[in-house]
């Protein structure tokens, strides 16, 4: 666990030098699904770098695909390619670029794009594994703003209806949403109460605390016959003072200065800046 803690603040300071050198923004939620990631890609999911589309593989499906950086921070950080690979996040023809892309980097399950579909995808293909007899999962992350999409409860009904005890679902509940709160955006409902009510079985953790990550999901499934679900409670732009909980970083890129303080905060280089100071 301890190393996972201070692999955190790598995987964050990463993802800030990435975003500044590649001009991107979404650091509310790619900081605040680090932990959510670490977990999955170290022992939550049956993954290999080495191999990575191996038939028997869980399944990860990111939907909240514009907060990719700390995705691609994760995935360097455990083999699935070279981490000064990196620096070529957001630039003309990479392999990585501001929406995750299957046909740019094949080693992924999925392409995100508009929000409210990847829950969509996870249930298909947990169906499809299903039919095939797969003891494989899908695990879907999804953005807490996606809850407004009405395909997010589409994919609900139709994962309850077919016993997908095989498929869980993350809700990134860090209650920032592009342009506003989610809670004023959404009436002030509980996600927990939602899924319970479509039939799935819930746990609501706290989704920055890598200790209760890891216990959510050895518990997966929650309830034989059931979907599982995940309501994880996460801190927008989580691990830098003066990002935390701030609709203004859903969005704005950090300058030369905002980039200093924040490695400064972090105290620890971006993984693939190692050996160059």
């Amino acid at each position: 666990m301890h190393s996972l803690q201070n692999k955190a603040l790598e995987i964050r300071a990463t993802t800030i030098q990435m975003a500044h050198d590649g001009k991107e923004g979404h650091l509310n939620g790619a900081l605040s699904c680090v932990e959510l990631l670490l977990c999955l890609f170290n022992g939550g999911l049956q993954i290999d770098p080495q191999n990575p589309k191996f038939p028997e593989r869980d399944r990860f499906i990111f939907s909240k695909g514009h907060a990719c950086a700390s995705l691609y921070a994760v995935l360097a950080d455990r083999g699935f390619f070279p981490i000064d690979e990196l620096n070529n996040y957001a630039t003309d023809d990479s392999q990585f670029p501001s929406h995750p892309c299957i046909h740019a980097l094949p080693l992924l399950d999925w392409s995100a794009g508009s929000l409210g579909h990847g829950f969509g995808v996870a249930t298909g293909k947990a169906y499809s594994l299903r039919l095939d007899g797969s003891n494989s999962k899908v695990v879907a992350l999804i953005s807490d703003g996606e809850c407004n999409e009405g395909s997010t409860w589409e994919s609900a009904t139709f994962a309850k209806a077919h016993s997908l005890d095989n498929v869980l679902v993350i809700v990134d509940n860090n209650g920032v949403q592009s342009v506003g709160r989610a809670d004023e955006l959404m009436g002030h409902t509980s996600l927990e109460e939602k899924f319970t009510a479509f039939g799935w079985a819930v746990q609501t953790i706290d989704g920055n605390s890598i200790p209760a990550i890891q216990q959510a999901l050895q518990a997966v499934p929650f309830e034989k016959g059931k979907p599982s679900a995940i309501i994880a409670k996460t801190t927008a732009g989580k691990g830098i003072s003066f990002m935390e909980d701030q609709v203004l970083w859903h969005y704005r890129v950090p300058s030369d200065d905002d980039l200093k303080n924040a490695l400064e905060e972090l105290g620890t280089l971006p993984l693939h800046r190692r050996g160059q100071q």
